[in-house]
C-alpha cells in the first residue's frame, strides 16, 4: 500500500454522500425490477459473473456497512479513505464466493435490494458518522466508508449498463463526482509528485508523478479524460493503450503515460 500522503485528504459532505449512495441504490433497484430472466442470465465483463451475480454483489457492497457496524468499534483510526482502493486486491476469490451464495440465496432480487435499502437507511440514521469501523482497508469512520460505497455503486452501475444494452441506469451526479475524486486522489497517493496534472472535468484535478513541478501556466505533462473513462481506467475495465488509441484520453508530455500506474482499484 502506498504511504499516506502528507497532503490533507479531501473532505466529503456526509449528508450529500449519504443521499448520493441512497439515490444510486434506488436507480439500480428500479432498473433491476424490470430485468427479464434472460437479461439476468447475461454475462458481464466481470469474469464468469452473470447479471444476477452482479446485482447480488451490488447489494453485498451496501451490506458491508451492516457487517462493519456489527463488529466492535476499533480504538483508533488507522487509514485515510484515499487508501481504501489499495486494500481490495487479493480479495477477489472470497468476494466471488460470497457473491454467488447471495445470488443463490436471494432469487427475488427486488425484495433483496429493498431490504438492503431499508436496513441501510435505518443504520445511517442510527449511527453517528464518526463511529469507527474495522474494514478490509483498516479502521476509518462511517462517513468515510460511505464514500467508498459510492465508488462501488457507480462502478458496478456502469458494469450493469455495459452488460445489458439499453438498460441506461442513471448515474447520480454526486455519486459519480465522489467516485471520480476518490480514485483520482488515490492515483496521487500512489504516484506522489507534481510533474503530471490529471484532469477529469468537471470533478477532479490532481497532481502526481515525480519530476519537475510546474508553478504557472500550462503544465508540461497533462492527462485529461471524462469521468466514466477515468473510472474504467482506474478499475481495469479499460486499458490505457485502448483508451489512448480510441481517443478517450488525451495525454501530452513525457510523463503523461499512466499505463504503469493503472488500475488503482483491484
Amino acid at each position: 500500500m502506498p504511504t499516506t500522503s502528507r497532503k490533507r485528504p479531501r473532505s466529503y459532505d456526509p449528508a450529500r454522500t449519504r443521499a448520493a449512495v441512497l439515490a444510486q441504490s434506488g436507480h439500480v433497484r428500479e432498473a433491476v425490477r424490470g430485468l427479464t430472466p434472460e437479461q439476468l442470465a447475461r454475462p458481464t465483463r466481470l469474469g464468469d459473473w452473470t447479471v444476477r451475480d452482479l446485482v447480488a454483489h451490488i447489494g453485498m457492497a451496501l451490506t458491508a456497512v451492516h457487517r462493519a457496524l456489527d463488529r466492535p468499534a476499533p480504538p483508533e483510526r488507522t487509514v485515510q479513505v484515499t487508501e481504501w482502493p489499495f486494500a481490495t486486491a487479493g480479495k477477489s476469490a472470497a468476494i466471488a464466493d460470497f457473491t454467488r451464495r447471495l445470488a443463490a440465496d436471494h432469487p427475488d432480487l427486488d425484495a433483496y435490494l429493498a431490504g438492503v435499502d431499508e436496513s441501510l437507511r435505518a443504520l445511517l440514521d442510527t449511527h453517528p458518522g464518526g463511529r469507527l469501523l474495522q474494514t478490509n482497508a483498516g479502521a476509518l469512520p462511517l462517513d468515510d466508508y460511505v464514500v467508498t460505497r459510492a465508488v462501488e455503486l457507480v462502478v458496478h452501475t456502469d458494469d450493469l449498463n455495459t452488460a445489458v444494452p439499453g438498460l441506461g441506469v442513471p448515474l447520480d451526479r454526486q455519486a459519480l463526482a465522489t467516485a471520480t475524486r476518490l480514485l483520482a486522489d488515490a492515483l496521487a497517493l500512489k504516484a506522489p509528485g507534481g510533474a503530471t496534472e490529471v484532469r477529469v472535468p468537471p470533478y477532479a484535478v490532481v497532481q502526481c508523478v515525480e519530476g519537475p513541478r510546474h508553478t504557472r501556466g500550462t503544465p508540461p505533462n497533462v492527462v485529461e479524460t471524462d469521468p466514466l473513462t477515468w473510472l474504467r481506467l482506474a478499475t481495469g475495465r479499460l486499458t490505457w493503450a485502448d483508451a489512448v488509441k480510441d481517443a478517450k484520453v488525451s495525454a501530452s508530455g513525457e510523463r503523461a503515460d499512466l499505463g504503469g500506474l493503472l488500475p488503482i482499484l483491484g
